[in-house]
């Protein structure tokens, strides 16, 4: 058994931004022209009118004040309300595995490594654009590692901490040398624009992590321990799925396609539920894998957790550390990234890591649907 370390990570960020004050301004026209084109069923009783938003309410709220996408001006368009992504041929490479691929190559680059050193390749993501070819392979091949491997896995927003520990087992254990985990997102695409309670929590990104065998480089981070968690829970959820062709749709004809405030065939959540129940489930899952470890709170210098609500994180990083915490303890990304899903914790390691000095440890966790939660502990080399 050899130890797998983790060597480096790479970060693709799209061109786009859109502020809050940018995003609401779409929205609320949005929620005008819908209170306009219903008025009748409105005023009769039958539909219920749709509330405007604010940039304050959004950040109030959150902690978000801006977010990258793929394409600005298919979500800004009140018309639209999605990103427009075109349809591109089978050989030419999809978009997933092209953001993917960047990551990659930022990620190989900080390690002064090349893709001939990688023997895997691991998508960790919550949005994989098909089912099958997986994407894994095509970045694989995308990158020219002729021989090795490549899979997709979802675990929602914990997918990157699942597939590190995947990584890092399938390392240990011999079967390869070095592994990339790649986690594309592109949030924008299952997100509903028209639901004022969700339509500002995510964003578009790639993020890579480089595992390598420890003895075939210097630097980096040791992994230390490792620890997954699931339970079930319909609190955040999305039903969107190749059955969903076989569904017989329900009310007038075509009523399925209108484009309506809620569905469920994109991301719904109940979101006070879910931070009543997930912060104590990760401030407990954090402190016992501290305790299996042998560590304190003193021995910590820093935690990376997921991205999607800055209130959840200081409450939970101040349960980890037992007083307030917050900025150098847990530095925050999500103010300028939103929620990307599985990529959250690993931008934050990423550009929150490099003034680690030999020995001093954090860990990185992710949380999300499922219920689902993941801890990397790990130590500067």
């Amino acid at each position: 058994m050899t130890a797998a370390v983790i060597r480096s990570t790479g970060l693709w960020t799209p061109a786009n931004s859109i502020s809050n004050e940018e995003l609401v301004e779409s929205f609320n026209a949005y929620v005008a022209q819908y209170n306009q084109e219903h008025a009748a069923a409105i005023e009769a009783g039958e539909l219920a009118p749709l509330s405007p938003s604010s940039a304050e309410f959004v950040e109030k709220a959150s902690g978000i004040k801006s977010r990258f996408v793929i394409d600005k001006e298919g979500v800004l368009d009140t018309k639209r309300m999605k990103p427009f992504i075109p349809a591109r041929d089978n050989t030419d490479i999809s978009i997933l595995a092209e953001i993917g691929v960047k990551a990659c190559h930022n990620a190989l680059e900080r390690a002064g490594k090349t893709a001939a050193d990688v023997d895997g390749v691991i998508v960790a993501a919550s949005n994989l654009q098909r089912g099958y070819p997986a994407v894994a392979v095509e970045i694989q091949d995308a990158l020219g590692i002729e021989d090795g491997f490549g899979f997709d896995m979802n675990v929602a927003c914990s997918s990157a901490t699942f597939g590190i520990q995947t990584a890092a087992d399938q390392i240990a254990a011999g079967h390869a040398r070095a592994i990339l985990v790649v986690n594309p997102e592109i949030c924008s695409a299952h997100l509903n624009w028209c639901d004022r309670d969700s339509h500002f929590i995510f964003g578009d990104v790639a993020t890579a992590i480089l595992l390598e065998r420890e003895d075939l480089g210097e630097g980096g981070w040791r992994i230390i321990g490792t620890k997954l968690k699931t339970k079930f829970s319909n609190n955040i959820r999305n039903n969107f799925g190749f059955l969903n062709r076989t569904e017989r749709p329900t009310g007038e004809a075509g009523q399925e396609n209108l484009l309506a405030p809620k569905d469920d065939k994109l991301f719904v959540q109940e979101g006070r539920k879910v931070f009543k129940e997930v912060v104590p489930m990760v401030s407990d899952m954090i402190r016992t894998h501290m305790g299996e470890l042998g560590l304190e709170a003193d021995d910590m210098r820093r935690v990376w957790l997921h991205q999607a609500n800055i209130n959840m994180n200081l409450m939970i990083a101040k349960k980890v550390f037992g007083r307030e915490a917050g900025g150098e303890d847990a530095p925050t990304i999500l103010d300028e990234y939103a929620n990307t899903s599985s990529a959250g914790s690993i931008i934050a390691f990423h550009k929150h890591s490099d003034d680690f000095t030999a020995g001093q440890k954090g860990v990185i966790c992710s949380f999300g649907a499922g219920y689902s939660a993941g801890t990397v502990f790990v130590e500067r080399l």
